[in-house]
């Protein structure tokens, strides 16, 4: 249960959200079309007849992805429909050519399943919950309307018209901006692994309806409102918390909230009426003649079961179970790009924990640094391999290989060749250490007569005394064992 309240004249209100998610199929085509579904292409390039609804037109579904949805609804444990069905859902809009909106209303192909979420970052097996998906529908996308192309006209572009979406409507299970956050984050993570959608909210291929209604705790649902087209974590929880707010507010003041579909303002951070809420029956759903029910095969659904990739959880627990802290196994899966080169890194031959905490820190540090993406990264897995094997077998030390690192990031070159070129070595030499300490004790007299005395805090100046002296290189170890032995 969320402690998430909002604090009013007349006491706590608690808040209840729901999502409706968007997600863009990754396909070779539209729903039911063959046009291309390419971002950012010139306006009305990507319209086929069917797209355009030309007179005669009939859709064909896309097996893939249909496939797609399958597979998404198997990664969160989903009910798989063997028979669905195709609905029309009857509205008039001038981005929607034909009249209506092809979507599965009665009969999806996903049924329920499940997402498990974490609150607490750096130990996300502490405070999980999960939250319970309702359902997941294909349906097609209408076109765009554009309103800045001209004084007094609004143009349309088709390209979106007929592209595949998946619905992901989870239920009302949500009770802060917190959680709503991160149930956005973790489904993105799950599309994102299983390659259904590429997760890109920025371009419009991941979208959210906010659902918001508040009770004082105890009571019944109260009305709810929903807020179209959030497209991005960061506005969905300021959805949540403004709409709430807002809501609060109207009761309080003893008006009541009305069931509406409104927009948010990022600019202003606040939510707007758009129009009164339709229920289903203002649609005139009814199945679509034109579309037999979709019926799918045992081979189907093996094939699509046994195409899945390692799920995010079971990443994982399989890194914390190599002994790698639930933290940083938490920031490895949560983006496919990282685990996808953190396992090619493993594959190479890099110790897991030592390679965690080296990606964790220095590399995802130095290329934050450098405003690249993993993708960007100067230093691939195989070469951070080599790095960490040097370090591992005592050729580096650790305030070398960062000196090495920083080479490989300039230039590009593998650190086996960095260490032979530069002479970066690490010695682990006792006569020579011994040498060095010898000096360093017989240029600090003071020192050495007061570590002597008692004063056993000095023993860090002469590692460090011996270690300048010896440009870094000195195995830090051998240098700790042989100065216990001359100081004593």
């Amino acid at each position: 249960m969320s402690d998430y309240r909002i604090q009013g004249a007349t006491g706590e209100w608690e808040v209840v959200i729901g999502l409706e998610v968007h997600a863009q199929v990754t396909s070779n085509a539209k729903l039911f079309s063959g046009a291309a579904t390419a971002f950012g292409a010139e306006p009305n390039t990507q319209v086929s007849l069917v797209d355009a609804a030309m007179p005669g037109m009939l859709p064909v579904p896309n097996r893939e992805c249909i496939r797609q949805a399958v597979r998404t609804g198997m990664a969160i444990d989903a009910q798989i429909n063997k028979w669905s069905r195709f609905d029309r859902k009857n509205y008039f809009y001038a981005d929607l050519p034909q009249g209506y909106q092809i979507s599965q209303l009665y009969h999806p192909l996903v049924g329920e399943g499940a997402i498990d979420i974490s609150l607490d970052e750096k130990n996300p097996d502490a405070s999980g919950k999960r939250i319970g998906v309702e359902r997941i529908h294909v349906e097609q996308d209408a076109g765009k309307l554009m309103h800045d192309q001209h004084p007094t006209r609004s143009y349309v572009d088709l390209n979106r018209s007929g592209v595949a979406l998946m619905e992901i409507v989870s239920k009302p299970d949500m009770a802060s901006p917190a959680e709503a956050g991160a149930y956005l984050r973790k489904l993105r993570s799950i599309l994102r692994y299983v390659g259904s959608c590429d997760g890109n909210m920025e371009e419009g291929s991941m979208r959210a309806d906010v659902n918001v209604s508040v009770r004082k705790p105890g009571d019944p649902l109260g009305t709810r409102t929903e807020t179209k087209n959030v497209n991005s974590v960061r506005f969905v929880m300021a959805v949540v918390e403004q709409e709430a707010r807002r809501q609060v507010d109207v009761l309080e003041e003893g008006g009541r909230i009305v069931q509406e579909t409104r927009l948010y303002d990022p600019d202003r951070n606040e939510t707007r009426s758009m129009r009164s809420k339709e229920d289903a029956h203002d649609y005139r759903y009814f199945p679509d003649p034109d579309l037999l029910p979709l019926e799918l095969d045992d081979a189907f659904l093996a094939e699509c079961r046994a195409s899945l990739p390692e799920l995010p959880d079971t990443k994982r627990a399989r890194y914390q179970a190599l002994g790698i802290t639930p933290y940083g196994a938490a920031v490895l899966t949560a983006e496919v790009e990282n685990a996808r080169w953190f396992d090619t890194l493993l594959d190479a031959g890099a110790k897991p924990v030592a390679a965690a905490n080296w990606v964790t820190s220095e590399l995802f540090g130095a290329l934050n640094r450098l405003g690249k993406g993993l993708d960007e990264s100067p230093v691939g897995p195989t070469q951070a391999a080599e790095l960490l094997g040097l370090v591992a077998d005592g050729t580096l030390s650790g305030t070398l290989a960062k000196q090495v690192f920083e080479v490989m990031l300039e230039t590009g070159q593998g650190a086996g060749a960095i260490v032979e070129e530069r002479g970066l070595k690490q010695t682990s030499d006792t006569g020579a250490i011994e040498k060095v300490i010898a000096d360093v004790m017989a240029a600090n007299p003071n020192q050495l007569e007061q570590y002597r005395g008692g004063k056993e805090a000095l023993f860090g100046f002469f590692v460090g005394q011996t270690m300048k002296a010896m440009g870094g290189k000195a195995n830090p170890a051998v240098v700790n064992e042989l100065l216990k032995k001359a100081l004593s």
